[in-house]
């Protein structure tokens, strides 16, 4: 192998050889291992450092000459580094959740924690948790063993937590429509922590920011641990300034720019003004015609709206299941809840707020062919994207000025 890289069961949408790339000068690669390969990978030695993901933080452990302070307290290893043949192991999964939780605002001193999964990364959790003063830490498992409570207990015993940290892969991609535990039951809750990062939100998150409570998905932990990961492999020391440069720079590649707006408010022409290196545009509308063969009006004409709408919903879901995009989406896409979702796990929505006067009855659109209907659709809409847009961009003289306009407030929202 390379000197450098990351071992794991599945790595095929792991982000770490993007991360360290724009960290350090040197080839990462990703090495997946079955079970049965791990010791014999480790005996081996053949590497300067690697990082370590799920299932083997715990592993490995048996495997190393030493382990650091917090890699011991917390019974995790995510980094190893290779001294001179001797293999020493360290946790910076600690480091990258401090960061988190910091950046996110969160107070966890005195408070109520709820640990969600009993894995490497939760054991780092409540290390952190511990660390940052919380009161009171329970783990929650799907089965009850030893100090951790059900979900079920934790639902009815303990609604007072005021804050949930979770380490289990639900919501995580390709997996996003599920979430681990309903936040409603929860009134005293303060802060959200989701260590998932693929999507970039996940349904938890959004729930969470939905009920005006702080809450992130676990991007940022992952590039401030990869941080302090490069730190051990060079035995150097990165500034904060360039931390949060590289979580800017892997934000920008990944995140959707998403177009929404009424029937010829311009969003397919301000897509394609986009300026954005490596981002394809991609039309919702022309998708669910290439997907049923016909136009949009056919489709409607033969099979009803509602079958337009439920591909529609199926199209949106698999076109916003990856970053680097830019989606223009059709004029009632943001009326179904679940879209609105779908697209807000990997995007950012920008509402063209077109002015009424100006948008025009087109005969390719059915449910806005006249000048009536686009009157009524705009009455019965104009609310939905408002609310759910997280720019509001303003009817502008030209759709250059839209697309520049949106260009800067989308860097503004990154960094």
């Amino acid at each position: 192998m390379k000197k450098y890289g990351c071992i794991g069961k599945k790595l095929t949408h792991s982000f770490s050889r993007e991360i360290h790339s724009r960290l350090a000068d040197y080839e990462y690669e990703l090495i997946e291992l079955a079970e049965d390969e791990v010791a014999s990978f480790l005996d081996k030695r053949a590497f300067a450092a690697i990082n370590v993901t799920i299932p083997y933080k715990q592993t490995v452990i048996p495997y190393l000459d030493s382990i650091s302070d917090i890699a011991a307290r917390i019974g995790a290893v995510n980094t190893i580094v290779n001294r001179d043949g001797k293999l020493c192991g360290y946790n910076t999964d600690y480091y990258g959740m401090r960061a988190l939780i910091k950046r996110v605002g969160v107070d966890l001193n005195g408070k109520k924690v709820l640990i969600l999964g009993t894995g490497g990364t939760s054991r780092t959790a409540r290390v952190v948790a511990s660390d940052l003063g919380a009161a009171e830490i329970l783990t929650v498992s799907r089965r009850r063993s030893g100090p951790h409570i059900t979900y079920e207990e934790a639902v009815s015993l303990h609604t007072d937590a005021h804050v949930i940290l979770n380490t289990t892969p639900s919501g995580m991609y390709p997996d996003c429509e599920s979430s681990p535990i309903d936040l409603a039951p929860f009134p005293a809750l303060e802060g959200v922590i989701d260590v998932v990062y693929n999507p970039l939100a996940t349904n938890l998150v959004l729930d969470a920011k939905r009920r005006g409570i702080r809450a992130e998905g676990g991007l940022y932990m992952l590039v401030m641990q990869a941080v302090v990961a490069v730190e051990r492999f060079l035995d150097t020391s990165i500034p904060n300034e360039t931390a949060d440069r590289v979580y800017a720079s892997v934000l920008a590649a990944k995140e959707n720019v998403v177009l929404t707006g009424m029937p010829g408010s311009g969003k397919s022409t301000v897509g394609r003004l986009l300026d954005i290196e490596g981002f394809p545009l991609v039309d919702t509308d022309a998708e669910i015609e290439r997907r049923c063969g016909c136009s949009i009006r056919e489709l409607i004409a033969q099979k009803g709206e509602r079958c337009f709408r439920d591909l529609e919903t199926e199209v949106i879901r698999d076109v916003s299941s990856a970053g680097g995009r830019i989606l223009s989406t059709g004029g009632g896409a943001v009326l179904r809840p679940e879209n609105v979702n779908c697209l807000k796990r990997n995007g950012k929505l920008f509402f063209l707020d077109a002015d009424l006067s100006r948008l025009r009855a087109t005969g390719d659109r059915p449910l806005s062919d006249t000048t009536e209907k686009i009157a009524r659709l705009y009455a019965e809409r104009i609310g939905i994207y408002r609310a759910t847009a997280d720019v509001v961009v303003p009817d502008l003289a030209t759709a250059e000025e839209e697309a520049d306009y949106i260009a800067q407030k989308r860097m503004e929202l990154i960094r």
